[in-house]
């Protein structure tokens, strides 16, 4: 291009410069609009792809943190909307619990697959109720925030272990047979459980902090565990918060999900 204009103009010696530096400005110009148009293009891609992450209890707060966390992970490369299961509990603790909130799951998941934009779902509570319901009837990937982070956590060989505020027996033993049939058996070092009334200490962030500290601390030096999956998606806040407390990873549901799905989306 500057070869043209200035052999064009070699009568005009005075000229050159002068049309050379307009070249470079019109170069740097057209330069500058490719990229923006190229922050144009992800902006619209982010738009047209969206990521819902269903809650399967009721708490619009936590809901709003899940999201906000699911949000922070995908970082601008898709959209991530919040959805909660109104019709259950606002923290679901028994494996009862988990089977009641399969169809607002569900029925949450159907509608929003129907969407041009939602290119994916996340099931976000630990025990992924409905998971393999959604699955079967929505033509969009579907991913279970405790599936994932199952996957994440025994990555590497690593030994892991779950702490959670939810002392049910019959869900604790979901979780060990969630890792058997993830092929962790031999990894899972078990579950400590903070004492207390989960929907009370969760009211209270800084108590939550304290009780997830110390279980987080017992999995470690008396179970051996070199990962500590937070088991409930409503917990995702505090593992970020506890982290620089502690040395081995502590792994965030929400998180591993949301990575999984940006994965798969690439």
């Amino acid at each position: 291009m500057l070869s043209r204009i200035t052999s064009s103009f070699k009568s005009l010696p005075e000229l050159r410069p002068i049309l050379v530096g307009a070249a470079l400005t019109g170069l740097a110009m057209a330069g500058t609009a490719a990229v923006a148009d190229d922050n144009a293009s992800t902006a619209v891609d982010a738009a047209s792809r969206t990521i819902v992450l269903i809650n399967p209890n009721s708490s619009t707060g936590a809901t709003h943190s899940m999201a906000e966390l699911a949000r922070m992970e995908v970082d601008g490369q898709a959209s991530v909307e919040g959805r909660s299961n109104e019709g259950a509990p606002a923290l679901l603790t028994t494996p009862e619990d988990m089977k009641n909130a399969i169809p607002g799951v569900v029925q949450i998941g159907t509608e929003v697959a129907a969407r041009d934009d939602v290119v994916a779902i996340i099931v976000s509570a630990f025990s992924d109720p409905g998971l393999d319901e959604l699955r079967a009837v929505v033509d969009i990937p579907v991913y279970g925030i405790g599936e994932e982070v199952f996957h994440e956590a025994a990555s590497g060989g690593r030994q892991f272990g779950i702490v959670t505020v939810t002392p049910d027996e019959g869900l604790i033993e979901s979780f060990r047979q969630k890792a058997a049939s993830l092929g962790y058996a031999d990894q899972y070092k078990g579950v400590r459980v903070t004492p207390g009334d989960p929907t009370v200490l969760v009211k209270s962030a800084e108590k939550l902090d304290e009780a997830l500290a110390a279980a987080v601390q017992e999995s470690i030096d008396e179970d051996g565990s070199s990962a500590v999956i937070m088991g409930g998606g409503p917990l995702s806040a505090s593992a970020i918060r506890l982290q620089p407390q502690f040395d081995v990873p502590l792994v965030v549901a929400v998180n591993a999900a949301a990575r999984a799905a940006l994965r798969d989306m690439e």
